[in-house]
């Protein structure tokens, strides 16, 4: 009997012993399994983007002299985090292809963005930077000037230049067809004008026809100030006039409405964008208020950057 007791009791601690060792051995695997669960974990961590690295502190930009392009090297000089940045100044349709080619890959771009322009049409998923210094301005409005004199001279002119208002959507249209068809822009905004008669009536009321007088429509070189310059040609071509569309540059926009080189111009955006050149000459031509309300100004990004101020970029030291 005590021999059997005996082996029990022998049978019994090494169980127990060996119970003991898997119960510590098994504690070692736990704290091995958290701590390679752990490591698992900052290995799927995704880093923060550096992006003002990542466009090497460059903004995509557009046309020297293009009022956005003044805007936004002032921006460069006011905002602490744009310090050492600079703007690469080439074309719109340059931006627009970097922009493009960006946006399908998913990599960082910093583009000068404006509305009205087809790129948000194409894009929709981009936004502004907020802009805290308020050098972009808040929305601005796209006005008509006219030479002095031009309701004396030209009445009728005058009048249907004066009774012109549309839509960021409405120019937006012709931009953004322009770009899918291939189709100039004069040629599209025929159509519009064509497609859109309840609102030129409108533009035309009390405008009476006349027989072959020249107007002369100073714009920029840019699709949306040629959108509305050759909506209006079209409109007025209809009523007998013969309309000539020059574009030049921004300042010179104002030169020559001032000058009386030009009847009337649909291209100058304030209160901001061109406010240099419209203070220099605002008393040598008539002011006829908006044609375009709800325009806006700004760097622009794809919705995919993790960005939301200019201020969340980082100088470049």
């Amino acid at each position: 009997m005590k021999k059997v007791l005996g082996k029990r009791l022998t049978l019994l601690m090494g169980i127990t012993i060996v119970l003991i060792i898997a119960g510590c051995g098994g504690g070692n695997d736990t704290d091995d399994s958290a701590t390679s669960e752990d490591a698992g974990d900052n290995d799927g961590a995704s880093e923060e983007i550096n992006y003002s690295e990542a466009v090497e502190y460059t903004i995509t930009g557009i046309e020297p002299g293009a009022g956005i392009s003044v805007t936004t090297e002032k921006a460069i000089e006011e905002y602490d985090s744009l310090s050492g940045w600079e703007v690469n100044l080439s074309s719109t349709a340059a931006m627009a292809s970097e922009l493009d080619e960006a946006i399908s890959n998913e990599e960082p771009i910093i583009i000068t963005g404006w509305n009205p322009h087809w790129t948000f049409a194409q894009h929709p998923d981009m936004k502004y930077l907020d802009d805290p210094k308020g050098i972009y301005g808040e929305t601005e409005v796209i006005k008509t000037i006219v030479r002095q004199g031009l309701q004396d001279d030209k009445p009728n002119g005058y009048k249907l230049i004066d009774q012109f208002e549309w839509e960021v959507e409405d120019m937006e249209s012709i931009m953004y067809e322009s770009k899918e068809t291939g189709d100039d822009i004069e040629t599209v905004a025929e159509r519009w004008v064509e497609d859109n008669q309840d609102k030129v009536s409108e533009w035309t009321e009390g405008v009476e026809e006349v027989d072959g007088e020249p107007f002369e429509l100073v714009s920029t070189p840019w699709d949306s100030e040629r959108a509305s310059a050759y909506v209006i040609k079209s409109v007025m071509e209809r009523l007998g006039y013969d309309v000539t569309v020059t574009p030049v540059d921004v300042a010179v926009v104002f030169e020559s409405i001032a000058n009386g080189d030009g009847d009337a111009s649909l291209a100058p955006w304030m209160p901001l964008t061109h406010k240099d050149f419209y203070d220099e000459y605002s008393d040598q031509f008539e002011d006829l208020g908006p044609n375009m309300e709800g325009a806006k100004i700004g760097l622009v990004v794809p919705e995919y950057m993790d960005l939301e101020s200019i201020e969340d970029l980082q100088p470049n030291e």
